[in-house]
């Protein structure tokens, strides 16, 4: 079967490990643009806690969905999935090759793969479980979701209420787990698609991690923060880095504390982002710092009589 001219290059992998810097390699290489498939990314609000790309790796490349939205815009997995493919449409008639980097492995997957048709919720129990995240707190929340769906419980972000409210509502509403709507067929797309995942020991990308959160906090972490606090009712500010330093504001912690557990959130969140994107069996692993043997091995993978995949 011959290879479609148009390739999706997919680079995944853990927080901290510097997909962004392999990215960015590729899109000059290949003289192609960068999408950005990380949930917090998209938001305008967020920046340091984020990891945004710099001010310079922004302008190296054309890059997409970077302070994209607001976060008092709700923006759903779906909406990722409907707005990437049509920004990609309009980019493949310009380029045979684009980049998508990003550690938000259920966006990745909208786009690859396709998002399966969830049933109806009930939207009293959206509220009751609300109210219980008000009244009991995260952890009840989280309890109670690893109970009923521990395979969904497995792969969500744990720190993201929100994400874990939604696994409750469907299996409350329905009867049935999450996880088992997130195993339809595969929908087919009109371009191939390469996965390049990055990891490397897990000793050192701890101290990758944890070095980052140090230079979030030099970097103003704090002060971001703290003019956050108005909005932190919104979805996206329920997430590691910002959740913690809210804590500390209350007075439910130190500052010493609220770091310590940025980093140990951020490495546990990490654990989980390996284990979602280890599922699939198409993507290739690479350390870091292999940027010529990821080039050789898309050379390789994209050579075909029909031309493949070209600069």
């Amino acid at each position: 079967m011959p290879i479609p001219k148009k390739t999706l290059i997919v680079v995944v992998g853990p927080t901290a490990i510097g997909k962004t810097a392999l990215a960015i390699e590729l899109a000059q290489f290949y003289h192609s643009e960068i999408i950005s498939a990380d949930s917090r990314q998209f938001f305008q609000e967020m920046h340091i806690g984020t990891a945004k790309p710099s001010k310079e790796e922004l302008e190296a490349v054309p890059h997409h969905f970077i302070d994209s939205h607001s976060i008092t815009t709700l923006f759903s997995t779906g909406d990722f999935e409907v707005q990437a493919l049509k920004l990609m449409d309009e980019l493949f008639k310009k380029h045979d090759i684009l980049i998508m980097v990003g550690g938000s492995g259920l966006y990745i997957d909208a786009v690859c793969k396709g998002l399966d048709d969830l049933p109806e919720i009930d939207l009293n129990i959206r509220a009751q479980l609300n109210q219980k995240l008000a009244d009991e707190g995260i952890d009840s929340i989280r309890k109670q979701l690893q109970e009923l769906d521990p395979t969904y419980f497995e792969k969500v972000d744990q720190s993201n209420p929100q994400r874990m409210i939604r696994g409750l509502e469907v299996v409350l509403s329905t009867g049935e787990k999450l996880s088992s709507f997130l195993t339809a067929n595969k929908k087919e797309r009109p371009f191939q698609i390469i996965k390049i995942g990055l990891n490397t020991d897990r000793a050192i990308l701890y101290e990758r991690i944890n070095h980052r959160v140090d230079l979030m906090m030099e970097a103003g972490l704090l002060e971001e923060a703290k003019s956050l606090l108005p909005h932190r009712q919104y979805n996206a500010l329920n997430t590691v880095g910002y959740s913690e330093l809210f804590d500390y504001f209350d007075g439910k912690t130190d500052l010493a504390t609220a770091v310590t557990l940025i980093k140990q959130s951020t490495r546990r969140f990490a654990k989980r982002q390996l284990t979602w994107f280890r599922r699939d069996e198409n993507t290739v692993w690479f350390e870091p710092n292999q940027v010529e043997e990821v080039i050789k091995h898309l050379t390789k993978i994209c050579h075909s009589d029909s031309g493949g995949i070209s600069k």
